[in-house]
């Protein structure tokens, strides 16, 4: 199968990467930086002899560029089998707090990217009749999150695009699902006093996405939500 994965070279995007090669899956893949992909495509291409990644470097919050990558995508796999929607962006703050701005740059990526690349892409699934799209939000989306300010409104924003996008979809054979994790090891964590067993590992994230490939065509997993045992932080 082929599947675009964005924010891929890092964290749950990496994982779910490795993954789909793991599965022999052709990908295409974006991040800001050109070297980290170079790196990652060649390092997955080295370990798994039936992977194939293409990248590109792109600015997520840019709706010129998300579109560009869109048709970098349908121009070097065809056909797309799977979308991940993974990139986000998080900074910590409370609303009367946080800077003015601070709502409208973290929606340019955690929600208005992922529309405008699902509208481009997800017309080439309708016309097969088949076809998953998984946009991985966060526990933050389905509740209060502490410190969470902008960020959970775009989690909650991105929840509400994916409901609506499943039931528009519902008839046409293509399957969508929202993936809200708990903490994960990422760089998000980077430096953070916690024992390693607090948190969820980014290929826990990624087991689970790849189990909806295993469902029959008429189950479809709406929601995965998924947290660290000992619960949130």
């Amino acid at each position: 199968m082929n599947a675009i994965i964005t924010g891929a070279t890092k964290g749950i995007g990496r994982a779910i990467a490795e993954n789909f090669c793991e599965r022999g899956f052709t990908i295409a893949v974006c991040s800001r930086h050109e070297e980290e992909l170079k790196t990652m495509a060649q390092e997955l291409e080295s370990r798994f002899d039936s992977c194939k990644v293409y990248y590109k470097a792109t600015n997520l919050s840019s709706k010129e560029d998300t579109l560009r990558f869109a048709d970098y995508c349908i121009e070097s796999l065809g056909e797309v089998h799977v979308l991940v929607n993974n990139a986000g962006v998080f900074s910590p703050g409370l609303l009367l707090e946080e800077d003015e701005t601070m709502l409208e740059e973290i929606l340019k990526v955690n929600l208005f990217s992922v529309y405008h690349l699902t509208r481009r892409i997800a017309p080439l699934m309708v016309s097969c009749g088949h076809g998953y799209i998984v946009n991985i939000s966060s526990i933050a989306g389905i509740g209060p999150y502490p410190n969470g300010g902008s960020y959970s409104i775009s989690k909650f924003a991105l929840r509400g695009f994916t409901m609506t996008l499943r039931e528009e979809l519902k008839e046409t054979g293509v399957k969508v699902t929202s993936v809200l994790p708990g903490a994960t090891w990422s760089n998000s964590w980077a430096g953070v006093d916690l024992p390693e067993s607090r948190l969820m590992k980014a290929r826990d994230i990624a087991v689970a996405v790849s189990s909806i490939f295993d469902m029959s065509p008429s189950a479809v997993m709406e929601e995965i939500i998924i947290r660290p045992q000992l619960g949130d932080l």
